[in-house]
């Protein structure tokens, strides 16, 4: 395999590099004959943290076609990693391995109470068998998903039974992700301590130093939810309006907030087409989130949370290069110079620097 060379100032520190791709790692000594592949401001690779590729539409099965081109379109837009807080199957082997897939982190299929989240995904489980079931699936991939809330009225996943599913999920060696959008499920999760709360419509302000403290993580998937809300205003009037409307109209103070708090705050997108994640980080621009923190959300912060270290000697070796430093300028984001993962050559721009 060639060796690829970047060079030029790396985030988020905005110090100079010079690094070589020894294979699926960096390093900082010269390596003779190596490609210069992009120079300019570099990132180590971009992170989608809540993206479930693989199914056109919910209750679909997982497909390997759609598989593949959701994946590619991930890594086209300079996305190195996802994470997958829940799938349409158990994926292929070679998905987060082969040269056409971002590395991954899966939970699997979803884990639900009977009665809730989209028919023909996911796996249901009463109360009193859920932490096993979320157990088991951790061991497995490192990750289980909870939905613990759904629509407005139903009932919300009782704290002990979360609670015991954190504790059975972590003496796996996993950590364990839930899906909330109601106040009574965002309390719940933090209460229960688990390591990241998706979504989080509704969540009480208050309970963000706890967060902050505990390392429970958010990952708001701030620009669905916005974009939903001129749909959610033409609802007819009723509970089920002011939850929608109420709720996504305070998301982007509450992402905000999240980060004034320290939150460890992550960028997901959750819909189609994938590779959207730099419209994530705009949507965190757009509602207060300054632009270094935003673009942590999508990168190095992500990465570090997910357990992979940035632009460093032995380091994975992913990055996307870009003209200038798109902290500036967050159009570029979406018009990397050069993408590199696992060491090679996904895309590169070529034309006047």
């Amino acid at each position: 395999m060639a060796v690829l060379r970047v060079r030029g100032y790396a985030l988020p520190d905005g110090e100079p590099i010079d690094l070589y791709a020894d294979g699926d790692e960096w390093t900082t000594d010269p390596v003779g004959g190596a490609e210069l592949v992009g120079e300019g401001w570099v990132l180590p690779g971009l992170v989608d943290a809540h993206t479930h590729p693989g199914a056109e539409e919910p209750g679909r099965p997982l497909d390997d076609g759609v598989l593949r081109e959701d994946l590619r379109a991930h890594l086209e837009a300079g996305v190195a990693l996802i994470r997958a807080p829940g799938l349409a199957g158990e994926p292929p082997d070679w998905f987060g391995r082969d040269d056409d897939s971002p590395r991954a982190f899966h939970a699997g299929p979803w884990i639900a109470q009977y009665g809730h989240f989209f028919d023909g995904w996911g796996r249901r489980a009463e109360p009193v068998d859920l932490p096993a079931v979320a157990a088991e699936q951790a061991a497995r991939t490192g990750w289980a998903k909870v939905v613990i809330d759904w629509l407005v009225g139903d009932d919300v996943l009782p704290l002990e039974v979360l609670r015991e599913a954190v504790r059975r999920v972590h003496a796996a060696g996993g950590r364990l992700a839930v899906h909330s959008m109601h106040p009574a499920g965002a309390a719940i999760a933090v209460e229960a301590g688990v390591d990241s709360l998706e979504h989080g419509m509704w969540l009480d302000p208050e309970l963000l130093p706890r967060m902050a403290e505990q390392g429970t993580a958010l990952t708001p998937t701030l620009a669905l939810i916005t974009a939903s809300l001129e749909r959610a205003r033409a609802k007819p009037d009723g509970p089920d309006r002011e939850w929608h409307v109420g709720g996504a109209s305070a998301h982007g103070r509450l992402t905000a907030a999240a980060v004034e708090a320290g939150v460890t705050v992550l960028a997901g997108t959750d819909s189609r087409p994938h590779g959207g994640v730099a419209g994530e980080v705009r949507a965190f621009v757009d509602a207060g989130v300054p632009p270094h923190e935003a673009i942590a959300a999508a990168s190095w912060a992500a990465r570090s949370y997910l357990g992979l270290p940035g632009l460093a000697e032995g380091a994975p070796a992913d990055a996307v290069v870009y003209d200038a430093d798109p902290r500036t300028d967050l159009g570029l984001l979406d018009k990397p110079r050069a993408v590199i993962v696992r060491g090679r050559l996904v895309r590169r721009r070529r034309g006047p620097q």
